[in-house]
């Protein structure tokens, strides 16, 4: 309780600063999500339940900035009204879930409705973030970046023994050890993030995000950056040991090469001739200077036979648990992983005993909000999915249909997987949704300048040829 009353003014004073620029603001959220764990973990440990919400305060800041300044209000174009609607079902019926008596109390569901709805501002506030399609490249160019020096530290980790100050868990010395991989004889390494679900997330979505960068023309030392990268994203990925990142980095790719090839070949077969040299390294960098990983990983999926089982009982979870409240739930955080903590914490009474086990995202969403609450969620969800494909296939240049596609088949694969109770997820989640309004203004704006300096040229080539 003293760190929290000592640290809570520092976090008003970010947001204070944060409300100056909501620009600056979004991209320092932008790169908390990836340091924020090397401060939980390494540089202010003692405050780590305080640095989990460093990058929300900030976001807060860029939110009053963003819809509340005068400054702004010429920006603030809300799109998307079917979007709207469901989002006002869903905030209607889970407000009233904050309450719910079985939480024990409301504060609990309050932080709840932040798992759900905090990040959600970003996806209005992006199409005002980038103004340019070389903005956009840029932005990605250089948040790529971010990946080598992460990496490297991964790579550190997994050499490393268990025990060093390298593999260490936010929660500190008093909780339980480093995972490792089968046999023991290595980490399940987190790079800066403060556990694996973290890292396996970034990895994802750094995919997502360079698998349109592969096929782009840029100059030599970015084309080299972008396929450096895809190697870190490859080796890495091996050593987290988690099963469901290899196979979602293998769903993306080949769904992205499948359907880029029927949209357009060529363009395909170009993009397919740069993947080659990043694919051969990786499959050389892996089989013979990190066969480790490797192997490592390969004794994980061996000795665990459970992912038919896990995968099977993520979508069954819901109408297994719908009994145990029918329409209503144990109220939104019920199942949060960090609830015990805040209770403890602010000596809250506890709440209601769930009494089942629960760890995919669908059960525990049908757990806090009931099944009538899950219904509305996931029919957000996948609208949100429909709004993703009908960018692509409305968009026309190479580089913006691409990037369309890959954030699509993103969030087509981790529909199951943990957002709502991830806070990396959540962030990205949202950030990425906003793509979907982005992407045409970026589109329309390229157009634009095309025809203005079309015209331009033509009116100049007319004042200089005179018709007499």
């Amino acid at each position: 309780v003293n760190i929290l009353l000592l640290g809570l003014p520092v976090l008003l004073l970010i947001t204070y600063l944060a409300s100056q620029s909501w620009r600056r603001a979004v991209v320092i959220a932008l790169v908390l999500v990836v340091l924020e764990g090397a401060l939980r973990k390494w540089v202010l440990p003692q405050a780590s339940q305080l640095l989990y919400f460093l990058k929300d305060f900030v976001l807060l800041g860029a939110y009053l900035s963003y819809f509340l300044s005068s400054k702004t209000r010429p920006r603030r174009v809300v799109q998307g009204s079917i979007l709207l609607v469901l989002l006002s079902l869903n905030l209607a019926w889970m407000v009233p879930q904050a309450f719910n008596p079985s939480l024990g109390s409301p504060i609990i569901g309050i932080l709840g409705l932040k798992n759900y709805f905090f990040y959600v501002p970003l996806m209005w506030m992006l199409p005002n973030l980038i103004l340019t399609e070389e903005e956009l490249y840029r932005f990605l160019r250089n948040y790529l970046l971010l990946l080598i020096p992460v990496a490297l530290l991964a790579i550190a980790q997994f050499f490393a023994p268990p025990d060093s100050p390298l593999n260490v868990y936010a929660w500190g010395e008093e909780g339980p050890g480093v995972a490792v991989n089968g046999g023991g004889s290595s980490v399940r390494v987190t790079g800066t993030f403060s556990y694996i679900a973290g890292y396996s997330v970034y990895l994802g979505t750094c995919l997502a995000l360079v698998l349109p960068m592969i096929s782009l023309r840029q100059l030599p030392i970015w084309q080299w950056s972008t396929l450096v990268q895809s190697l870190f994203i490859v080796v890495t990925s091996f050593m987290t040991g988690a099963r469901g990142l290899i196979f979602t980095g293998i769903l993306l790719l080949a769904g992205f090469v499948s359907i880029s090839g029927v949209s357009n070949f060529n363009h395909t077969i170009r993009a397919l001739r740069k993947l080659f040299v990043p694919t051969t390294l990786s499959a050389v960098l892996v089989l013979w200077r990190f066969r480790d990983a490797f192997d490592a990983f390969a004794l994980r999926v061996t000795d665990n036979n459970d992912i038919s089982g896990r995968i099977g009982s993520s979508f069954l979870e819901p109408f297994t648990f719908f009994s145990l409240k029918g329409l209503d739930g144990y109220g939104v955080g019920a199942t949060f992983q960090a609830t015990a903590l805040i209770r403890s914490l602010l000596k809250l009474p506890a709440g209601e005993s769930i009494p089942v086990g629960y760890e995919a995202e669908m059960g525990r969403i049908t757990l806090e909000i009931g099944l009538l609450g899950f219904f509305l969620w996931y029919v957000l969800r996948f609208w949100l999915l429909w709004m993703l494909w009908q960018t692509y296939c409305q968009l026309k240049r190479p580089f913006l249909k691409q990037l369309a596609l890959s954030i699509f088949l993103l969030q087509s694969i981790n529909i199951s997987s943990q957002i709502v109770f991830n806070h990396s997820a959540n962030l990205y989640y949202w950030f990425l949704n906003g793509f979907i309004f982005l992407l045409p203004q970026l589109e329309f704006m390229a157009y634009a300048q095309q025809n203005h300096q079309y015209l331009n040229e033509h009116e100049s080539i007319r004042l200089s040829n005179p018709p007499y």
